[in-house]
């Protein structure tokens, strides 16, 4: 038996000892002890856990907030690393070792999984490489911490020809994908509390085909009689509140709502851009905003971009009377147009390279596509992984600095469209400046996927009058679902997505510390990989390897992307069962 065959059926004798990079503590001189991993002992599982080997570990810039942060992120609640240490990894590929008597049924050595890490318990977040000590370590146990969620097993079964690098990937690409499917609420809250927003003197005659009868709570402010006779009709608590201003919409949902904002929002005859832009601070968190007219704003709005991602507040509209229609999956798309073009601002980092290779392997992807990147590395990096790639598919693209296009950006957009602007624009970047800039390359009937996160209350002036008058979207996700993941894993057994395409460096266990560095200075044109389970192989770019590894480097698909037989030949050479 080969040492990679060894490997893989994972029933060898286990080692003294099992190395991990604790955090004990904010900054890169509390990761780990002395610049080093530690040595702990193989624990031993109970009987409702499991004792799982970490095969690779995909590091994440979110890596670096928490790093940066300590005990004061978020999701680890003021939590004293030095007394309650924390470990990092959440993008990680695993394997059973031994199984508790309770879970023999359910689980046998040897399996693998993919673990999907954003898991709430009772509501509450205790995510997998926050909360929950992550994936930096050889040996660990999963018990009712990852198996008692509020979303069930938070372990993906990998059953088919993948690597384990790969493997540890289907985390990201799974919140890439994430981005394409619906996450917005689009159609009023059962129970819910909405605010029906007009003017006086509009004699449109509103129709409210469905959605009025969701609402627990209606509460109008200048509506024509017709819609109030239509608002009663439903039983729903109806409260009047007329002749606001838009300093009175802050306080109105303070009284109304605690200052949670309104669940559903609808604003008739919409005009001004400055109480639209009010108006939607105040949609409560996955709420809609239904705008209803036939002219435009007397200007852009300003909108939280913030909430877009993390609150997944939706804008919906249409040119009237009918309010009811803009609700709903027909109306409101998600995904790109097929054969349309589609911009990729930032499209260098790791995730933008993400969203690029998913639209350029997705058979109803866009035609031509408009990567940017400002950084010259990054750029040719694009060019020599992505350009064969479009050529393969039959697509057009471009990958452009946007700072050196002449005369500008925006009108090397509208040369390539007709002068009518991208029918989407994917935002990488977590810039509110760079979220107006697309906003600015749409199309009327456009769509903006805002999928960097920027803090919530970060505003940014976009054009809501399309939203309306021509069914423009303004989209943005955070997180995934276990679904998400099984999505990318049966589209990679498919054979119509390489997650493993996105790997630029690989490194063991005691490279970790120099993987983070790594991340912190974008200093690889992809994901970093962490092996675990091999202690001493160097942190190295896949283009590094045909001088240090000649061995793996010859086992490589084109432009240095990873395969299974490339890791093979890794472990079969490197690792060490000791």
């Amino acid at each position: 038996m080969s040492k990679y065959e060894e490997y893989v059926k994972a029933t060898g004798p286990l080692p003294e000892k099992n190395w991990a990079w604790n955090l004990y503590g904010a900054g890169i001189e509390n990761f780990g002890k002395n610049e080093k991993p530690e040595a702990f002992t193989v624990p031993v599982p109970g009987d409702k856990q499991l004792l799982v080997r970490i095969d690779s570990v995909g590091m994440c810039f979110s890596d670096i907030k928490i790093l940066k942060q300590g005990g004061k992120h978020p999701k680890l609640y003021n939590r004293d690393l030095s007394k309650e240490p924390g470990r990092l990894g959440h993008e990680v590929s695993l394997t059973v070792i031994k199984v508790g008597k309770d879970l023999q049924d359910d689980f046998s050595p040897g399996q693998r999984f993919a673990v999907q890490p954003d898991i709430y318990q009772d509501g509450k977040s205790t995510a997998y490489g926050y909360t929950i000590p992550g994936g930096l370590i050889q040996y660990h146990l999963v018990g009712p911490e990852m198996m008692d969620t509020d979303a069930g097993v938070c372990l993906l079964p990998v059953e088919g020809e993948i690597s384990y690098g790969a493997a540890s990937l289907l985390e990201p690409w799974g919140c890439v994908l994430a981005a394409y499917t619906q996450r917005r609420r689009l159609s009023p809250k059962t129970g819910g509390i909405m605010w029906i927003v007009g003017f006086p003197g509009d004699s449109t005659l509103y129709q409210f085909s469905k959605g009025l009868d969701a609402s627990e709570t209606i509460v109008l402010t200048d509506v024509p009689s017709e819609l109030k006779e239509m608002a009663a009709k439903t039983g729903a608590a109806i409260i009047e509140r007329n002749g606001l201003g838009i300093d009175d919409y802050s306080l109105l949902s303070e009284e109304l709502t605690q200052g949670k904002g309104f669940d559903d929002i609808v604003v008739l005859n919409p005009q001004s851009a400055a109480a639209v832009s009010e108006i939607s601070r105040h949609i409560a968190r996955r709420g809609t905003m239904n705008m209803i007219g036939q002219s435009p704003l007397d200007g852009w709005a300003k909108v939280d971009v913030g909430r877009l991602h993390y609150d997944y507040i939706a804008f919906l509209g249409n040119r009237g009377p009918d309010i009811g229609e803009s609700y709903g999956e027909a109306r409101n798309r998600c995904e790109l147009i097929p054969n349309g073009t589609a911009v990729f601002i930032g499209a260098g980092g790791p995730m933008g390279q993400m969203h690029l290779q998913r639209a350029l392997e997705n058979p109803e992807g866009p035609q031509l596509l408009i990567a940017t990147e400002v950084n010259q590395e990054r750029l040719e990096a694009l060019e020599e992984r992505f350009l064969p790639l479009a050529k393969e598919k039959g697509r057009e693209l471009y990958v452009v600095n946007p700072l050196e296009v002449k005369p500008n950006f925006y009108e090397f957009v509208m040369s390539h469209t007709d002068g009518e602007g991208a029918d989407d624009v994917v935002v990488s970047v977590p810039s509110a400046r760079l979220m107006e800039e697309a906003a600015s390359l749409m199309n009327p009937n456009g769509m903006m996927v805002a999928f960097a996160g920027v803090p919530t209350g970060t505003m940014a002036p976009v054009n809501l009058s399309n939203v309306y008058l021509h069914n423009a979207q303004y989209t943005g996700t955070s997180g995934l679902t276990i679904d998400d993941q099984a999505m990318v894993l049966e589209r990679a057994e498919a054979g119509k997505l390489s997650p493993g395409r996105m790997i630029a460096a690989i490194g063991g266990m005691k490279a970790a510390r120099e993987a983070i560095v790594g991340v912190m200075e974008s200093a690889y044109p992809g994901k970093i990989v962490i092996f675990p389970q091999i202690y001493d192989l160097p942190l190295m770019g896949l283009d590094e390897l045909s001088e240090k590894l000649p061995d793996v480097a010859e086992k490589l698909g084109p432009s240095n992307t990873w395969t299974i037989e490339a890791e093979a030949a890794l472990l079969e050479g490197y690792w060490k069962n000791d």
